[in-house]
C-alpha cells in the first residue's frame, strides 16, 4: 500500500497537477493539506474519475482544510481540534487493516518566534502540546502525516545557522517536535530511508526567482509511524520534480510504501 501526503495549497486551483501526480505515482491513499475549499465545493469528480472513490474531507473556506482520498475502502475515525478554535486542520481514518492514518496541517506560526508578541507562534506551540497529549495515549498502530511546518534537523534546511531564528527551525519548535516524537516512539520515515545528513527538502518559497538554482529548501512535510507500522515500511519517496510543474504548490508530495 502506497500512502502519500501533499500540502497542495488549493486543491481546485492545482487540480491539474493533482491529477498528474495521481496518474504518475499511483498512491493508494493521498492525504492533502491546505485544500482551501468548503466541503460542498470539493472536486469529488476529479478523484472519482481516477478511481479514488473513497473520500473523507474536512474543509474550510479560503484557508486550511484537509482531505484523504483513496482507492481502497476507508472509514472516518476522528476530527481533532488541536488548534482549539475549530479550524479544519486534522482528519483521521482507519485503513482496511485497522491501522489509523492521521492527516494534520500544523499552523505555520507567523513570522516572529515569540508567543508574547506573536500569538500565532503561541498557537502553534499549544497545537503541538495537544498533539503530544493525544500521542501519549495512543494504543494502536498509527501513521501520522502531513505538513508539520517544522524542519527539525540541521540537514533539513538550507542553512542551519541562518534559520535558527526563523519560524519552522527555531530551537523551541525543534524541541517541541522532538517531544512529540518521543511521546509514542514515532519513527520518522523520511529520515529512516534517507538518513541525515543527506539533503532532504519538501518546501521551497515562492519568493525565489529560481527555486532550484537557489535551493533554499526546508523539510516541512513528514510521515511518521508507530514502531509496529514502521516495520512494514519498505520505501519512501520525495517528488521534487513536482515543484517545477505548472502552477506548483510550494510543497512537494512525499510517499511511503508499506508491505501490509
Amino acid at each position: 500500500m502506497k500512502i502519500a501526503s501533499w500540502n497542495i495549497n488549493s486543491v481546485r486551483f492545482r487540480a491539474a497537477i493533482v491529477e498528474q501526480f495521481l496518474k504518475e505515482a499511483a498512491p493508494d491513499v493521498l492525504c492533502l493539506q491546505e485544500t482551501k475549499v468548503v466541503d460542498d465545493d470539493f472536486p469529488f469528480e476529479l478523484f472519482r474519475s481516477l478511481g479514488y472513490d473513497h473520500i473523507i474531507i474536512h474543509g474550510q473556506r479560503m484557508h486550511h482544510g484537509v482531505a484523504i482520498v483513496a482507492r481502497v475502502p476507508i472509514a472516518e475515525d476522528d476530527r481533532l481540534d488541536w488548534q482549539a478554535n475549530a479550524e479544519a486542520r486534522h482528519v483521521g481514518i482507519r485503513l482496511p487493516n485497522g491501522v489509523r492514518l492521521e492527516n494534520v496541517y500544523i499552523p505555520a506560526g507567523g513570522d516572529v518566534p515569540d508567543r508574547e508578541v506573536n500569538p500565532k507562534f503561541g498557537q502553534k506551540l499549544d497545537f503541538l502540546g495537544r498533539m503530544i497529549e493525544w500521542s501519549g495515549k495512543l494504543d494502536c498502530p498509527t501513521i501520522l502525516t502531513g505538513d508539520f511546518n517544522i524542519a527539525p534537523l540541521e540537514s533539513d534546511v538550507w542553512s542551519h545557522k541562518q534559520l535558527l531564528d526563523v519560524v519552522s527551525h527555531t530551537p523551541i519548535e525543534v524541541e517541541t517536535l522532538a517531544r512529540l516524537q518521543a511521546s509514542n516512539d514515532w519513527v520518522d520515515l523520511g529520515r529512516h530511508f534517507i538518513p541525515a545528513p543527506q539533503r532532504l527538502y519538501t518546501w521551497w518559497s515562492y519568493r525565489a526567482k529560481d527555486w532550484a538554482a537557489s535551493d533554499r529548501g526546508r523539510r516541512l512535510d513528514h510521515m511518521w509511524a508507530t514502531r509496529d507500522v514502521a516495520d512494514k515500511a519498505v520505501a519512501h519517496q520525495v517528488f521534487e520534480p513536482c515543484r517545477s510543474w505548472l502552477k506548483p504548490s510550494d510543497h512537494i508530495p512525499i510517499m511511503t510504501e508499506f508491505d501490509f
